[in-house]
């Protein structure tokens, strides 16, 4: 499973790269707004500072709900550096335009997915990678790792390469289920994943070898 980081913070980035387990990472204008990177010429010269800050994809999103609009912002952001991925909302507008950058040779994330069907729709229309939104399907007591089981049955079943991409990842069980299940990819905070290194049981051991080295010194 590869490991993406959803976040425009270029520490948090830079972090998760040197850790050596990073394949990517997910953004949107409103993590970009949290950085205080406001108005588009900033934005976008943000997503090349991500693009050199690590090796993998990273999912840019545009903000246009019509076709034109998200053809044009995905064709702009596309152009920016080959690791560029263009994020699309699944809508209708959304589904057409994900099928026009397929046709392209433009990679494709189409996000904000919360059923099966919106799965079917984005890999029919050829999307690079799908963003079921877990956490966001937890705040309202639904299963979303249920949802995850759902899209890998049916991808399986017909051979489509689209990626599933876990999206709203919000700790560190939700990358171990999302494992279990068979997701391509999750994409969550820097904690999310370095709740993986963490058990007791190895605090204690070190904590252990440390001391009975020291005894002999």
């Amino acid at each position: 499973m590869k490991f993406f980081i959803d976040t425009a913070n270029l520490e948090q980035i830079k972090e998760a790269q040197d850790l050596g387990v990073l394949d990517g990472v997910t953004t949107n204008p409103s993590l970009m707004a949290k950085e205080g990177i406001t108005g588009e010429k900033n934005q976008l010269q943000h997503y090349l500072d991500i693009c050199e800050a690590v090796d993998g994809d990273v999912s840019a999103e545009v903000i246009s709900t019509d076709f034109e609009g998200m053809v044009k912002e995905g064709e702009a952001l596309a152009a920016l550096h080959p690791q560029i991925v263009v994020k699309l909302p699944m809508i209708k507008d959304g589904v057409k335009a994900c099928k026009y950058f397929s046709s392209k040779g433009i990679r494709t994330n189409v996000t904000l997915v919360f059923s099966a069907g919106q799965a079917l729709l984005a890999a029919k229309a050829g999307a690079t990678y799908v963003s079921p939104f877990l956490g966001r399907l937890d705040d309202i007591s639904t299963d979303g790792i249920n949802l995850i089981e759902e899209i890998r049955l049916i991808y399986d079943n017909y051979g489509f390469e689209t990626e599933i991409l876990a999206a709203s990842v919000r700790h560190t069980m939700h990358v171990i289920n999302c494992a279990k299940v068979g997701a391509d990819v999750m994409t969550g905070p820097l904690s999310s994943i370095e709740g993986l290194l963490k058990h007791p049981l190895t605090d204690s051991g070190l904590a252990k070898f440390l001391e009975d080295y020291a005894k002999g010194n």
